[in-house]
């Protein structure tokens, strides 16, 4: 395989890690990136580009040659692109959701569109966000076919210049998700039931067999796509919750070879050939991101495994190539760099540089983020990142501890992370972990979580903290923690527990009263309501001892508050509370920052840039150089 070297080999090359980094403007780490996503058309001629603007997404259809403009789309404030997917060379399908905070999820709004490539022959397709596409149908290039659950599962063809829709299957799965041969055949459905249980159905003629079934946190058998031969079916299995390992299924004799494992993690990207008949490669995220070859001798996969080794340090995440299997796009990313786009020409040998998401970041000021892994108190293997200051010693540094949202479905990855890579910047080792509970670890992992948000889930990150400070690493005197979401609630709770571990503790958006969170939005659906009533603790005496808000009195370090006046996901009632139940213990929080007008998570450039100048200013006077870490602080 050839590959030119010139401004590829210029565009690989990082400094070293022992560059000292000069202090890089908070709003650098802020500013909207140039595009979130990109994906190419069939033909390799054209690519469609999502870019954020602060309080919307856009969508512009670019010629790869020269980058011109062909097409651009905008639906107006809070409206946000989301999967846009090539129907065939002219037409373009995409979804519009509706999301007002930094953190939160996007919802639906009942938007989904179809449009020419230059903007005309637009359409809305009623109900189009209950409707996910399940695949194309290169012999009838004016249709796809998609799916819609509403108690059942419906598969249909859409007509994508019309809209006109015909079933095709219906399945006894509530919210399932359809898998069809190569001559477009449904052949297996799987999914979840609105009580949170795993289901998977075969098709037999006409009616389906249930062949597999398990409780939320329980196996997983999910069919990812035919063989070529229509017979044989590649599976996502994980037995008892396990991480899943990637088998092929023999439908007729039900015999199975396992294909790729990796044991500590399940899979979290594919790789296809060009004409979807043969799974090549298989990723990792266990620490750094890998591939896991499988089909090793198909001509696409030398030119996939290639291209990977042609970015050394760093992650790489392929998009859908082109129909004859010419163009392959590749997102490529690391610990000090934001995402880049490459379309690799594999006629030519030629790799063409995209568009970069921020060009204004210097790798060689950004800092490294090293895996972890580590024992908590019980036994369970506990993994996660380190990111130290590019410069430093790697020893005896002040720490901020910052675990992330969800908590359940959500991890923490190897990858740029805007928020860890400027605290570093200011000197700040950051710690994250993949607590239990958190998501990608397998199922029964993730199940380890609930019920458990205010004990042990808190214990791992205590032990996490130990960890470190065994390690050299951080300064027993000069711990902080940070989170947001979930992460915010963990901050509170880590510091009504363990009130003499930390320096500080820094809440943005968090649940600091589990029963306030029964008026948030995702509530509103059945699913939901499963969800948290699995997730929560069952008593309402369980939900205080494991809410913030109720031990406010064992607070003895400085507290920052954060939260947007319009979040929906996490109301402010959850803030107000834990304000006016430290008022009746006689403490209040040393810092609140409020913006009324924002949602889950600031999205304005100014915002963010004033909010993280003052969480730094609060870093800085309990755990900076100039601390006085003496005692703990007293909120």
């Amino acid at each position: 395989m050839r590959l030119l070297k010139g401004i590829l080999l210029v565009l690989l090359l990082v400094p070293g890690f022992d560059a000292i980094a000069r202090e890089v403007p908070v709003q650098d780490f802020f500013k909207d990136a140039e595009f979130t996503s990109v994906s190419i058309s069939p033909d390799g001629k054209h690519m469609a580009v999502t870019v954020p603007q602060e309080d919307r997404t856009v969508l512009a259809v670019l010629r790869v040659a020269d980058k011109g403009v062909v097409g651009k789309w905008d639906f107006g404030a809070d409206r946000h692109f989301r999967q846009v997917l090539w129907a065939n060379n002219e037409r373009l399908l995409f979804y519009v959701t509706f999301k007002t905070g930094r953190f939160d999820f996007e919802t639906s709004k009942g938007d989904m569109y179809a449009s020419n490539i230059d903007g005309t022959q637009r359409i809305d397709i009623p109900h189009g966000d209950y409707y996910d596409i399940v695949s194309l149908t290169p012999e009838d290039p004016r249709t796809i076919l998609v799916e819609r659950s509403v108690e059942t599962s419906y598969l249909s063809k859409l007509d994508v210049y019309n809209g006109r829709m015909v079933t095709v299957a219906t399945a006894p799965v509530e919210q399932g998700h359809f898998l069809v041969d190569h001559e477009r055949k449904p052949r297996f459905v799987s999914g979840t039931m609105n009580d949170g249980s795993n289901v998977t159905y075969r098709r037999d003629g006409e009616s389906w067999t249930q062949v597999h079934r398990s409780e939320r946190n329980g196996a997983t058998y999910v069919p990812l796509g035919f063989a070529g031969d229509n017979r044989h079916v590649y599976m996502a299995k994980g037995v008892d919750g396990k991480p899943e390992s990637i088998v092929l299924l023999d439908t007729e004799t039900r015999e199975e070879e396992q294909l790729s494992s990796n044991g500590t993690v399940s899979p979290s990207g594919y790789v296809w050939s060009s004409d979807r008949k043969t799974l090549l490669g298989v990723m990792y995220e266990d620490g750094v991101p890998y591939w896991d070859w499988i089909a090793r001798d198909h001509p696409e996969t030398l030119a996939y495994a290639g291209l990977v080794k042609a970015f050394p340090g760093k992650a790489v995440s392929f998009l859908r190539p082109s129909d004859d299997g010419r163009y392959l796009a590749m997102r490529v990313y690391a610990d000090r760099q934001p995402p880049d786009a490459y379309l690799f020409d594999r006629q030519a040998g030629k790799a063409t540089y995209l568009a970069g998401s921020m060009d204004w970041i210097k790798p060689a000021e950004m800092s490294p983020m090293k895996p972890i892994s580590f024992k908590a108190r019980d036994g369970l293997e506990l993994n996660g990142y380190v990111t130290i200051p590019a410069g430093s010693s790697g020893k005896n540094l002040p720490l901020i501890v910052n675990p992330h949202g969800g908590p359940h479905g959500p991890r923490d990855e190897w990858g740029f992370n805007p928020e860890v890579q400027l605290f570093a910047n200011r000197g700040y080792a950051v710690l994250q972990v993949n607590f239990r509970g958190s998501g990608g670890y397998g199922n029964a992992f993730e199940g380890l979580g609930y019920r458990k948000w205010g004990t042990a889930m808190q214990d791992d990150l205590t032990d996490a903290v130990k960890w470190a400070v065994a390690q050299g690493i951080a300064d027993p005197k000069r711990v902080c923690i940070y989170g947001a979401s979930y992460g915010g609630y963990a901050a509170l709770m880590s510091a009504v527990r363990e009130p003499d571990l930390y320096r500080c503790t820094v809440g943005y958006a968090g649940v600091y009263d589990l029963d306030a969170q029964r008026d948030a939005d995702f509530m509103a659906s059945e699913s939901g309501r499963s969800y948290l009533k699995d997730a929560y603790p069952t008593s309402k005496s369980e939900r205080v001892a494991q809410s913030p808000a109720y031990g406010v009195d064992r607070l003895k370090i400085p507290v920052m508050l954060v939260h947007g006046g319009k979040d929906v996901r996490v109301p402010i009632k959850n803030m107000d509370f834990l304000i006016d139940r430290m008022d009746k213990v006689g403490k209040k929080p040393e810092m609140v920052v409020v913006e009324p007008k924002e949602g889950h998570g600031f999205r304005e450039v100014q915002h963010n840039v004033d909010l993280y100048t003052k969480m730094l200013a609060f870093f800085d006077k309990y755990i900076g150089p100039g601390a006085n870490t003496a005692q703990a602080g007293s909120p």
